[in-house]
């Protein structure tokens, strides 16, 4: 099959590498559609540690099961399924407790780290398990579909804090995950939404995506415009959709007391904290890791067009042009989000 194969650092090329093998429980997909992921382009430098060549990365993904491997019951050739992006062995006590995203055994599609290789979806065919399948929904495209995963990623930050209709939230960073969390509390009724980043072009998208307000640390102070619009008290939850001090330091000054920070960005490995802030004031801090079962739900939403990802997808392309895709990503070129490729182009 073809792949696209990331052969060493910054450097990808098109091979024909032998079809995963099916085993007893999995599926082999023939992969319609696969997001390239902000991990996989810090990834592909090699900052991360988390893409050591050679790997085929992809773990965004949609397809149609062409073959199912023994055992498997609930699945035919012909269905339509997106799937997690996390391989959980189903067996360890945080997969019992419905924690998978936890799991003691856990493997990520695309990633080749120092504990294992997982090759992606970023060919012409992925095997995966059976367990970690979703059915795509009628009128769904699999373009769609393969925006799940991170779909997912912000329905399960959003979860970690309750939301009411005259509550303040506010997402720091409004690249892909940032807008849509600001979907997702759109969808949990969250009275105001502030969304903020330094580029002007992803503001104007978070007000697509519903933000109430969006703030640029460029040209304000973060902390006091949010305070000023929540009556000088601070944020009730604020989103971290970036991973650096600066805006961990801006969500944790921006939340009022007794309020909920909720950490999703990890660019940075380690960020300075605001220790006192955080003690004397009561604030909450949550990391949140990936998704754990939130895919049927958000499967629903994207049918039914409450969550919508048409206006986060830059492009589709073929394997061939993804080399390209990857640098224009890695050189933050504006405007530019989302995109798919498409083995079958």
């Amino acid at each position: 099959m073809r792949a696209l194969v990331l052969t060493e650092y910054n450097n990808f090329e098109i091979l024909e590498v032998p079809a995963p093998a099916v085993v007893p429980g999995d599926v082999l997909i023939a992969v319609q559609a696969c997001g390239i992921c902000g991990s996989d382009v810090h990834g592909m430098d090699g900052s991360t540690g988390r893409r050591q060549p050679p790997i085929i990365m992809g773990h965004e993904a949609a397809g149609i099961i062409t073959k199912v491997g023994a055992g498997v019951t609930d699945w035919k050739t012909g269905d339509r399924v997106t799937f997690d992006s996390t391989v959980y062995c189903g067996e360890c006590v945080y997969c019992k407790q419905g924690r998978v995203n936890l799991c003691e055994n856990r493997r990520v599609l695309g990633v080749s780290c120092d504990d294992y290789r997982q090759h992606g979806a970023f060919a012409e065919f992925v095997s995966v398990p059976e367990r970690i399948l979703y059915r795509i929904p009628d009128g769904v495209p699999y373009e769609h579909a393969a925006m799940v995963e991170p779909v997912s990623v912000a329905l399960h930050a959003v979860s970690h804090v309750k939301s009411a209709p005259d509550d303040c939230a506010v997402v720091i960073g409004a690249g892909m995950i940032g807008l849509l969390i600001v979907q997702a509390l759109r969808v949990k009724c969250c009275g105001q939404i502030i969304a903020v980043d330094v580029d002007e072009s992803r503001l104007a998208l978070a007000t697509q995506c519903g933000a109430h307000h969006t703030l640029n640390p460029a040209r304000i102070d973060v902390p006091t415009a949010v305070r000023a619009r929540s009556h000088g008290f601070g944020a009730d939850a604020v989103f971290e959709a970036v991973g650096a001090n600066d805006t961990v330091s801006a969500a944790i000054e921006s939340t009022r007391k007794g309020g909920a920070v909720v950490l999703v960005g990890n660019v940075s490995p380690k960020v300075d904290l605001p220790l006192q802030r955080v003690v004397t004031q009561e604030i909450r801090l949550f990391g949140s890791c990936a998704s754990a079962g939130e895919y049927p739900r958000c499967l629903e939403l994207m049918a039914r067009g409450e969550i919508k990802v048409d206006s986060l997808i830059s492009a589709a392309a073929s394997l061939e042009d993804g080399a390209e895709w990857f640098k224009r990503l890695h050189a933050r070129e504006r405007g530019l989000m989302k995109v798919i490729l498409k083995p079958t182009i």
